[in-house]
């Protein structure tokens, strides 16, 4: 569940300030990212963990009243994680995570049998990485394209390797290849994963396969409200629009310009359009 307090700033070390607003959205990447595939006509199914609490019921019916299929979230004595959201004037969002029973770590067989009847698995970094190496092998087992977005960036080992497609923006990619550049980045971060798509907010987006930059995804200029989950809404329309056939330029572009339209609306969820708005700002 995102906590989002609405500020002019963010305070120095001991220092109060006042907020304008405070929310409670839903959210959390997979739970973004599933929504966005769905509203973008994706046929979606949600492996993860929440809390017996009232935060945990009102992720599932948010998952659920998307027509998120929510078989596969288990309910744990864990409370469920929560994203500390602080949103300054302009946009601009810093966000502290406390996992909860996103810590849960095993992939049971009922979560296995869902990745078996899955033809992309998305996963994060807010589940713990184990969990997700184990996805992603019964993922390539099965025969599904493995899709990582390396959010919060960690040190990823071999996962990166198990990714068919890396999907981070350019300071995650900047931090897992240990360089400044971010077109640098991508072109090394590209050797290791087999496509990798980065973002770059305004500056939108970049293709790189082999080591060699392939495609430049551009920008659809708008004025910003609020930046939270506009990655997490390109790369569910992104995978959605793979998954309809769409090949990965156009699929790329459409997760672009449905990030354009969710910055300019409050929230995480809820700020995401369906297709048919993507399509009319696709045409445009």
């Amino acid at each position: 569940m995102d906590l989002v307090v609405r500020q002019p700033r963010l305070p120095r070390p001991g220092e109060t300030i006042f907020g304008s607003a405070f929310d409670t959205v839903p959210g959390g990447k997979g739970l973004n990212q599933a929504v966005a595939a769905a509203r973008a006509g994706g046929s979606v199914a949600f492996v993860g963990a929440v809390g017996r609490d009232a935060f945990g019921a009102a992720l599932r019916d948010r998952l659920a009243g998307d027509g998120v299929d929510v078989a596969t979230v288990r309910v744990v004595a864990e409370p469920t994680g929560i994203a500390q959201i602080s949103v300054v004037d302009g946009g601009e969002n810093s966000i502290v995570v406390v996992p909860g029973a996103n810590a849960t770590d095993d992939l049971d067989a009922a979560d296995r049998a869902a990745i078996a009847t899955a033809r992309f698995v998305v996963a994060q970094f807010e589940r713990p990485l184990p969990l997700v190496r184990a996805a992603f092998v019964a993922a390539r087992e099965a025969g599904a394209t493995t899709v990582l977005t390396p959010a919060p960036a960690l040190d990823a080992g071999d996962l990166l390797e198990l990714a068919d497609i890396l999907l981070p923006n350019a300071g995650e990619a900047c931090e897992l290849a240990g360089v400044g550049d971010p077109e640098q980045a991508a072109r090394a971060l590209s050797r290791r994963a087999g496509t990798v798509v980065m973002t770059r907010g305004r500056d939108g987006a970049l293709v790189a396969r082999d080591g060699a930059i392939v495609a430049t995804i551009p920008s659809r200029v708008v004025a910003a409200v609020d930046t939270t989950a506009a990655g997490d809404t390109s790369t569910g329309v992104l995978v959605a629009r793979l998954a309809a056939g769409d090949p990965l330029e156009a699929a790329a572009r459409a997760g672009a310009v449905a990030a354009s339209i969710a910055v300019t609306r409050r929230g995480a969820s809820t700020s995401m359009p369906g297709w048919s708005e993507i399509a009319e700002a696709l045409a445009e």
